[in-house]
């Protein structure tokens, strides 16, 4: 399997300062808020923004699902606390928000709407959405519950401190659809949705983001021991080098004689809505 064209880092970078300068100008908003979740695509995000906004006017929110009662047990807590110290954003303005309360109070209004008596209490116990051996349907509900819970926090954050959301998603998971709408999907500005994984490799590695998070597997963190190639069934280098050779150089499916090309076209197909809702009259 071959790789994408490199490119190059630095004048990467610049560029997308230039960007994050140019969309400060034009907003006159002059504070950003992030959503970190431990992985590179947030951490190299983060990395960006110290370079185009005043530390100061920088929050950073991490959402876990739970946190420990001594928080520096969670791994990614403690290396994205470290990042943000590193890159000397104001400890101020770092927020900690476990949304296990929020969420589960959404699941029970979900779980016994339309019950009553004994049957609502029947429905909460029956209808399990933390059990480990849950449907793909209910794992998706509750990731998408969690993403947008997460979005929630992030936007209210950005009204307190009149700011802009930034995004963190890439151009391989926006093409493969691999975000939840008005969820993770959702921001004001997105400064590296051109790239793609394998890119954001590249970029973090130049920006020195740390070993640890690079090397990191990707996770949305929606439940225990989840992967984004594991959910695929692919991994990001072989999606990046199909979709690149389909989109960038609009060779035709059937012309790319890759391992997985049908399964990740299929993934694209089935996402695409994502990218066309809302459907209206024009």
């Amino acid at each position: 399997m071959k790789t994408l064209p490199l490119i190059n880092p630095k004048q990467e970078t610049n560029k997308i300062i230039r960007f994050l300068k140019k969309i400060q100008k034009k907003t006159k908003l002059d504070k950003i808020v992030i959503g970190l979740s431990g992985g590179v695509d947030s951490a190299v995000v983060l990395n960006l923004l110290t370079r185009a906004y005043l530390k100061k006017n920088i929050y950073v929110s991490y959402m876990p699902y739970d946190l420990p009662l001594i928080r520096s047990w969670n791994k990614d807590y403690r290396e994205i606390k470290e990042l943000v110290e590193i890159l000397k954003i104001p400890k101020s303005n770092f927020f900690a928000i476990p949304i296990s309360g929020p969420s589960e109070k959404i699941i029970y209004q979900m779980k016994t709407a339309g019950y009553s008596g004994i049957d609502k209490i029947m429905h909460e116990v029956n209808d399990c959405f933390t059990c480990p051996n849950i449907d793909i349907v209910k794992k998706t509900r509750m990731g998408n519950i969690m993403a947008r819970l997460r979005m929630i926090f992030l936007f209210d954050l950005a009204k307190r401190f009149n700011g802009l959301v930034a995004g963190t998603e890439n151009k391989s998971e926006h093409l493969l659809g691999y975000y939840t709408r008005f969820g993770d999907g959702a921001s004001d500005i997105e400064p590296i949705i051109h790239l793609y994984k394998t890119q954001v490799y590249q970029l973090a590695k130049y920006l020195k983001v740390p070993k640890k998070i690079i090397e990191k597997e990707p996770s949305a963190g929606l439940w225990p021991c989840q992967t984004d190639e594991g959910e695929f069934g692919f991994t990001y280098k072989e999606a990046d080098w199909i979709l690149y050779l389909n989109r960038d150089k609009k060779i035709p499916l059937d012309k790319i004689p890759f391992k997985n090309a049908r399964r990740i076209f299929e993934r694209v197909k089935d996402n695409q809505f994502k990218q066309e809702v809302p459907y209206k009259i024009i």
